[in-house]
């Protein structure tokens, strides 16, 4: 068996001509020279970064700094020379809200300062309020039953205590030989587990959650804790409530960082009376779903392709407690430089190159899977209303895929969201053709550390909504730094977390990816696509 090798850029796929078909593939090294040098000696980067992060903040999906960060990318786009700069609506998204402020302290047993944060689209407080702690587990509409009548005046914890488990490996890291070469390889993918008790327990935690909400309100709870999931000190928060306006949004409910939060749960355990003080500083801003948005802009084609499109692009909605630096204020930041270098340097691709800065994938890929459904193709909705009621991920079969007269014109999708680490290759997405196109165009990119390409698939991002309707949607291979370990989801999320080197070197690839399959003679080559699976 034959083992692919780092140094070698090359996948052998079987066919007698394909390393001599291959080997003519182009790449324009003074193109690549000219986008080094803008990229790494005249970088702007991170003064977007700044902007978008320090100056804006964090950017919640239909939030006010959301809009501002669609106002503001559009005038940065107009400034650098692109054309065709618009935002398009991502229809009925849901409704605003906004964080100011939160504290909590515990008065009894003793003085202590807490460290909580609200989930989104959960109400403040409205000034500082009082209770007694409790520790509820509510899983089921039983548990609904059994402690009804219970709650009244009470702040509910609802998670276990769990005991501190200290890390295992290093907070902060980057590839090296052994782990690049771990990703080159290919693990075989499981059956696709459609066990009937896993839909039923979803399905019932789906039912449950309204309920809950208003339940808790009816009860008179003053307001529910959870346990952070990440230790030492780490707000781990998303959403909570409900962003669909007509929905319960339940009562304010705050995430408690894990130290904090086992402190009460051992002074409940010892049968202490706990009281608290807490204020949520919290707000709707709608009483309607209003649209999100997403921001486009393009260089247009000047070749014989010019109708074709090339697309990069990253979400720009973040959570609320950091400032959406690393998840993702870096990919969008990555992806308006690289849009910046390719005017600098007065590129003149033959495709039409185009950037989307997305809306809502915090939610679900809301705003890249709207974007190719109105643009390129979606599936047809289940005709079973229970299959309809789940998310598209786990129905059993995806439908017929109605295409769009786009569909055909569009090359590729090129994505960054994992953090502000440098890029080190690309996966594939099982697209055994374009791997080694993709080799030979990292070949000038091998001394700044970008030497693989992987055929193992990755998800949870928006080259998902691409790769879903057969587009060939692409995904960098990063460094970690401390994504997993501070800042995703967390309120560490924030400016100091990026490395400045890492994203002037994930721009310059960026950009040289994009102009090349803009060059190309052909469109970057398609794996097969098998309709409703």
């Amino acid at each position: 068996m034959m083992r692919w090798g780092m140094a070698t850029a090359l996948l052998v796929v079987g066919l007698s001509g394909a390393q001599g078909a291959y080997a003519q593939e182009k790449v324009d090294l003074d193109m690549t020279a000219r986008i080094r040098q803008e990229a790494f000696q005249r970088s702007q980067v991170m003064d977007t970064l700044n902007h978008l992060t320090d100056v804006i903040g964090p950017r919640l999906t239909n939030s006010p700094a959301m809009a501002q960060a669609n106002q503001w990318t559009r005038s940065k786009f107009s400034e650098w020379g692109l054309a065709n700069v618009h935002d398009e609506a991502v229809a009925d998204i849901g409704r605003g809200w906004a964080f100011t402020d939160a504290s909590m302290e515990m008065l009894a047993p003793r003085a202590m300062p807490l460290h909580a944060l609200p989930k989104a689209w959960t109400p403040g407080t409205n000034g500082a309020v009082e209770g007694e702690a409790v520790f509820a587990k509510i899983e089921s509409k039983a548990d609904l039953e059994k402690w009804k009548g219970k709650l009244k005046g009470k702040i509910v914890f609802t998670d276990d205590l769990r005991p501190y488990k200290p890390n295992e490996k290093s907070d902060f890291s980057r590839h090296d030989h052994d782990s690049l070469e771990e990703l080159l390889s290919y693990p075989l993918p499981e059956e696709r587990n459609t066990d009937p008790a896993m839909m039923a327990r979803y399905r019932a935690r789906m039912e449950l959650a309204p309920l809950l909400n208003q339940f808790l309100i009816d009860e008179g709870v003053v307001a529910t804790v959870s346990i952070s999931s990440w230790n030492d000190g780490i707000v781990r928060v998303m959403g909570g409530g409900s962003r669909k306006a007509g929905e319960s949004v339940g009562v304010p409910a705050l995430v408690m960082m894990a130290e904090h939060y086992n402190t009460v749960m051992r002074a409940l355990e010892r049968k202490e009376p706990v009281k608290l003080r807490l204020n949520v500083d919290a707000r709707f801003l709608d009483d309607a779903n209003q649209p999100g948005y997403n921001t486009i802009a393009e260089i247009p084609g000047t070749g014989p392709q010019k109708d074709e499109v090339v697309m990069l692009g990253a979400h720009m909605d973040s959570w609320h407690t950091g400032s959406g630096a690393n998840d993702n204020g870096a990919g969008v930041a990555v992806m308006m430089e690289a849009m910046r270098i390719l005017k600098a340097v007065g590129a003149k691709p033959n495709r039409t190159i185009r950037v989307a800065l997305w809306t809502g994938e915090e939610q679900g890929l809301i705003g890249s899977q709207d974007y190719v459904g109105k643009h390129f193709g979606k599936f047809e909705e289940p005709k079973d209303p229970a299959e309809r009621a789940l998310p598209a991920f786990f129905r059993q079969s995806k439908g017929k895929l109605i295409r769009t007269a786009d569909h055909g014109k569009i090359s590729a999708y090129f994505n960054l969201d994992n953090g502000s680490g440098r890029i080190r290759g690309i996966y594939a997405q099982e697209n055994l053709a374009v791997a080694p196109i993709f080799e030979e165009w990292l070949k000038p990119w091998h001394d700044v550390g970008a030497t693989i390409v992987t055929q193992r698939n990755t998800g949870s991002t928006d080259h998902v909504s691409f790769d879903a309707v057969g587009i060939p949607g692409f995904q960098f291979v990063q460094d970690q730094l401390d994504y997993f370990s501070h800042v995703h989801h967390t309120h560490l999320d924030v400016q100091d977390h990026a490395v400045a080197a890492d994203l002037k070197q994930a721009s310059a690839i960026v950009a040289s990816f994009v102009y090349n399959a803009a060059m190309r003679p052909a469109r970057l080559p398609r794996k097969p696509f098998v309709e409703g699976k």
